[in-house]
């Protein structure tokens, strides 16, 4: 089954809007293959697909990290591009309002202490001393890691540092958070912390897009599904729930084997109709 056009948002006053675009490393290695699609305001939205398909390439993509080889990319009425990620004050201006949250929190966190990490961005996006100390605090308290201000990052477990990754993202207050397979290697406390701290995020208005491959936790992360195939192509883009029923399409693109059951269904667990 595929989901209907009639389903999937249309592209009018979206935030995000990519238009055909293709992508290679090196100029050999196909990631993105003519993928277009579009993000509104107030969504959750998965980028699903199986290790490869190019689904972290495209959230690169839309945190203007990497710029389509083909095709265009537009944020927040805007075409964004790497001349134009020059200009300063444009810059500023995205790098506010798109905040990136990596897989590998240790590629994130950097600086000697907590405090200093969470007021990394602040402090380079020209903010008053006075206004990023109260930032910081209200950031520190959000996460609950007060009481980790002023260790170094190496004293931190693998959960603590994603809070704090997540706290130097949310200190900026942006309209976007991008997240890379934000539950891969977390306990099980930490990953129902994270989720509810998502879905928080997404009640309080934040437009949220992650990048996974993990069909457990997906009914609550994402209302929408943009599904890749292991072609670097968009196989599909509709609600989650309908996603997750079509087990044709999640084994055509590698998620399930051909014949079994999605966790979900398997587990015995309701979807909506």
């Amino acid at each position: 089954m595929t989901v209907s056009d009639a389903d999937m948002p249309t592209a009018d006053d979206a935030l995000l809007i990519v238009e055909g675009a293709s992508y290679s490393y090196l100029d050999r290695f196909p990631a993105l293959d003519d993928v277009s699609m579009s993000v509104q305001s107030g969504e959750k939205v998965a980028l699903l697909g199986a290790n490869g398909c190019g689904k972290s390439t495209l959230l690169k993509v839309l945190a203007g990290l990497l710029f389509p080889d083909r095709g265009r990319y537009t944020a927040f009425a805007a075409h964004v591009t790497e001349d134009g990620l020059e200009d300063a004050q444009f810059a500023r201006g995205f790098r506010s309002r798109v905040g990136v949250v990596f897989q590998n929190s240790e590629a994130q966190v950097f600086s000697p202490t907590v405090r200093e990490e969470i007021a990394f961005g602040p402090l380079n996006m020209g903010l008053e001393r006075d206004e990023i100390a109260e930032r910081v605090d209200d950031s520190l308290a959000m996460l609950d890691i007060l009481d980790l201000a002023d260790r170094a990052p190496y004293q931190l477990s693998g959960g603590q540092k994603k809070r704090v990754a997540i706290a130097s993202v949310l200190v900026m207050n942006p309209d976007v958070l991008l997240l890379d397979e934000p539950t891969a290697t977390l306990d099980a406390r930490t990953q129902d912390w994270l989720i509810d701290l998502l879905v928080e995020l997404n009640a309080a208005g934040k437009t949220i897009v992650l990048a996974t491959h993990d069909l457990n936790t997906l009914d609550r992360l994402a209302d929408r599904c943009i599904v890749f195939s292991e072609d670097h192509r968009v196989a599909t883009d509709g609600p989650t729930h309908r996603v997750l029923r079509d087990q044709d399409l999640l084994a055509a693109v590698n998620l399930v084997r051909a014949g079994s059951r999605s966790p979900r269904l398997a587990a015995g667990w309701p979807l909506p109709s």
